[in-house]
């Protein structure tokens, strides 16, 4: 078995026992070449503190893939707001191909990494190397998993939401109540829905139209 397919097998594994469905063999493959990439480039640069590839699978892949089944809109446009090593953006482009996502890293190396695995895995998502206010528009959808200074981040992030769009955070539930004051009071929230891992969950807030 090569090192792709084992990876891909590992991967629904993995979602199956976190309740998922698996994904179907052309989608899983693509999983696994993303991991490869991005097992290659974590020897150079650090996009993310978890190295080993199971725990990638288990607790980047899985839930970035819950949290793109569960999202309130499959069509639109959708910011992952400081992608990093493209979570859950990557994986919400992978999953959810009538999403029009654009990746928004300030980081060079994380932003060349993300422009790398958009074009091996042949995505039409776009990467913004830059702060995602600088992109001066809204999206319908804006995406947060673990970024730094959290609070001013939402902040930021409600502020390039459209209009009746969403803003969708990946977070615990500890922070909840937290998340949902940073981000102000023009946001309705849908109750949470229960990601894999210790916790994790999916906050989905609709911002006054």
């Amino acid at each position: 078995m090569t090192g792709s397919s084992s990876s891909a097998t590992r991967l629904n594994a993995f979602l199956t026992a976190a309740g998922q469905e698996p994904l179907d063999s052309t989608l899983a493959s693509c999983f696994a070449s993303y991991c490869s990439l991005l097992l290659r480039w974590n020897a150079q640069t650090n996009l993310t503190a978890i190295r080993d590839e199971d725990g990638i699978l288990r607790r980047h892949f899985v839930e970035s893939i819950a949290a793109a089944r569960a999202l309130p809109l499959q069509s639109g446009t959708l910011l992952d707001f400081g992608s990093g090593a493209g979570f859950p953006g990557i994986p919400i482009a992978l999953c959810q191909p009538g999403l029009q996502v654009t990746l928004a890293e300030s980081q060079g190396k994380k932003a060349a990494f993300l422009r790398e695995a958009v074009r091996t895995l042949s995505l039409s998502a776009q990467v913004h190397s830059g702060r995602a206010e600088a992109l001066g528009k809204t999206f319908d959808i804006v995406t947060l998993r673990a970024v730094d200074r959290m609070e001013a981040a939402i902040q930021a992030a409600a502020s390039i939401v459209s209009p009746g769009g969403w803003l969708a955070l990946l977070t615990t539930t500890g922070t909840q109540n937290t998340m949902q004051a940073a981000a102000g009071p023009e946001f309705s929230w849908s109750i949470p829905t229960t990601l894999p891992g210790e916790n994790r969950i999916l906050l989905s807030g609709q911002k006054q139209a």
